[in-house]
């Protein structure tokens, strides 16, 4: 018998959007380490926010939003809104009922702004991390470090002298600028837009684009990103990132790098400080700072052929993830980007360790 194509909707509905999503979605495992985590910072969301006045909204369904948004690589936050009010997968995730409102675009990003400035994200990544410790996934002793370029919020139109007043706008909302035969350096020139990015380029043949420089710290056990930081780039930022990170490490821990950290200074320094650099020797038409003393231990090859796993985490952030073009401006807000990445990493990363772990 053939069925009536009725639209008429009930009154009333009785189904939740927790029956809606599958027992083995994904999403389930890693909403429960999110829980988790967001459990142990209800002190800090206390402190970050006032005794009095209207209620906003609640930190933890502003956190789990911005997972969404890395999760399914939602190009904006206007976009994001518009899933959440008609995903049933995103309601529940995000820890709306059917019949909840759904906030403003503006509004979500300026609350989810105030929890950025209380450091927030630096506690949430502190806690996943400290998920994958407490169920020895990490390793305290081998590490591996990289930088990448983060292209800025910045057109080329916006470096202009520092010394001049900007030139008259051309016509049109897109006016057309001319700079053919002008030497634009980043002593000379800056950003109108966003002045804390610089022109670079990483490598020879490679155009140059206004950009940010972000670090990655890895651990060599099962990948997890420990540490996190966004500078202004130049030729030696990489290396000074991985001697920063190299403070907080244990003595005789080890560093896997590629040949741009294979200057006498940055291997000096890291041995000064109890770490082993297994840097890639650059050895092509120059001497490499890194001899026999390193090269004829078994454990320089492993970091040397793991080392390059860090280089997926950069791919993730970038084709899944923010970062590939940033939206944020200034370098403390895309450092607080890039971490919030490192954390969806992480927690996506943890949750499927846990299913596929043996019973």
């Amino acid at each position: 018998m053939r069925g009536a194509d009725t639209r008429q909707e009930g009154l009333f509905s009785y189904v939740s959007t927790e029956s809606r999503v599958p027992k083995n979605h994904p999403l389930r495992t890693i909403l429960t380490l999110v829980d988790e985590g967001l459990a142990a910072l209800s002190a800090d969301f206390d402190a970050a926010y006032s005794e009095f006045g209207r209620p906003s909204i609640a930190p933890e369904k502003l956190i789990r939003a911005a997972l969404l948004q890395v999760f399914y690589s939602n190009r904006s936050e206007r976009l994001l809104m518009e899933q959440i009010d008609y995903n049933l997968l995103f309601r529940w995730f995000v820890g709306l009922s059917m019949d909840d409102e759904v906030w403003v675009p503006t509004v979500f990003t300026h609350n989810r702004d105030r929890l950025l400035q209380a450091e927030i994200v630096h506690k949430l990544f502190a806690e996943v991390l400290g998920q994958a410790r407490r169920k020895g996934l990490t390793s305290s002793e081998h590490f591996s470090v990289d930088g990448t370029l983060i292209e800025a919020w910045a057109s080329m139109k916006s470096f202009r002298r520092k010394d001049d007043p900007p030139p008259p706008p051309g016509p049109g909302r897109n006016g057309e600028v001319d700079f053919r035969g002008e030497t634009r350096t980043n002593d000379t020139h800056e950003s109108t837009t966003d002045p804390q990015c610089r022109l670079y380029r990483k490598a020879a043949g490679q155009s140059s684009k206004l950009s940010h420089m972000g670090h990655l710290l890895m651990e060599n056990r099962n990948g997890f990103i420990v540490a996190t930081t966004v500078t202004p780039p130049s030729g030696t930022a990489e290396r000074d990132a991985a001697v920063d990170f190299a403070i907080d490490l244990s003595h005789g821990a080890t560093m896997g790098a590629d040949k741009g950290y294979d200057t006498a200074e940055c291997v000096d320094m890291l041995r000064l400080l109890g770490v082993t650099p297994h840097v890639a020797q650059n050895d092509t038409n120059r001497r490499s700072a890194i001899d026999e003393r390193t090269t004829r231990h078994p454990g320089y090859a492993v970091s040397l052929r793991i080392r390059k796993l860090i280089e997926t985490r950069f791919g993730w952030m970038k084709t899944i993830g923010t970062i590939r073009k940033t939206k944020l401006r200034g370098t403390a807000y895309v450092d607080d980007q890039m971490r919030f990445n490192a954390v969806a990493f992480n927690l996506l990363h943890l949750a499927n360790l846990l299913r596929t772990a043996p019973a």
